[in-house]
């Protein structure tokens, strides 16, 4: 009988972090939620069960981590995988985003992930093993108007995965990436809707035809915290429906 599997996702109480948190839980692992809305986590730990527990934390703080990574392994152990999803946009015209706009994403998209991710690695490096998950996004790939510390911080998201990948994998952590396309949450959806010529644009260029379902990237994301990718580490994985290939 293998000890069950102790997963962390930040964001984990809505959207895609929601749907991950959904296949792990049905993979029969003890996943841990984090995230700043107590009433959504707790909604969530009641729909999921014993497996699912939340801690509440604004990530953006990042002199908090350090001491909720210690808190996660007291109560629970060491876990076996991280997913790096909590993540906040801002659409706004370029010349019109602040100093403080900029870094605020960058605090949350950015550094929260480096902190977090280096607090668990700690954890993870005594076991040789572990398995971290970013998601970063189809901003990375190409440019995309009006969201410029967005598209920043997704960029360096998947540069920041190679580079982890590259000194951790030796230690036995593995780390990979995978890069939402356009995907049907709430969120895309109430941005599509209110903009058809947008919504045609996108669905012009995606050869599928058809927008993503959370669930899409929550399978990808098992997928890569699996043993099934043992042998895969360093890749950012466009879950698209060809979109970053489309023309």
């Amino acid at each position: 009988m293998n000890p069950t599997k102790i997963a962390i996702v930040t964001g984990g109480a809505s959207g895609l972090g929601l749907a991950t948190t959904q296949k792990f839980i049905e993979a029969g692992i003890k996943t841990i939620i984090i995230g700043r809305d107590e009433n959504k986590l707790q909604a969530a730990a009641t729909k999921f069960g014993s497996l699912c527990i939340y801690k509440v934390c604004d990530l953006s703080k990042i002199e908090e981590i350090p001491s909720l990574v210690n808190t996660i392994v007291q109560e629970y152990g060491v876990p076996n995988i991280l997913v790096n999803n909590a993540g906040i946009n801002m659409k706004k015209p370029f010349a019109e985003v602040t100093d403080q706009d900029f870094q605020s994403i960058v605090q949350t998209n950015l550094t929260s992930v480096f902190v977090l991710s280096r607090e668990v690695v700690k954890k993870m490096m005594p076991t040789g093993s572990g398995c971290i998950v970013n998601i970063s996004s189809m901003a990375s790939q190409y440019g995309i108007p009006y969201v410029i510390a967005y598209t920043a911080t997704k960029s360096a998201i998947e540069g920041m995965t190679r580079a982890m990948a590259t000194e951790l994998s030796p230690q036995g952590i593995r780390v990979n990436c995978v890069a939402p396309g356009f995907i049907a949450t709430d969120m895309s959806a109430k941005a599509l809707d209110n903009d058809p010529t947008r919504k045609q644009k996108v669905l012009s260029r995606t050869p599928m035809g058809k927008l993503g379902l959370p669930e899409d990237i929550a399978d990808a994301v098992l997928f890569l915290a699996s043993d099934a990718a043992k042998y895969i580490t360093g890749v950012v994985l466009p879950v698209d429906g060809g979109n970053s290939i489309g023309f």
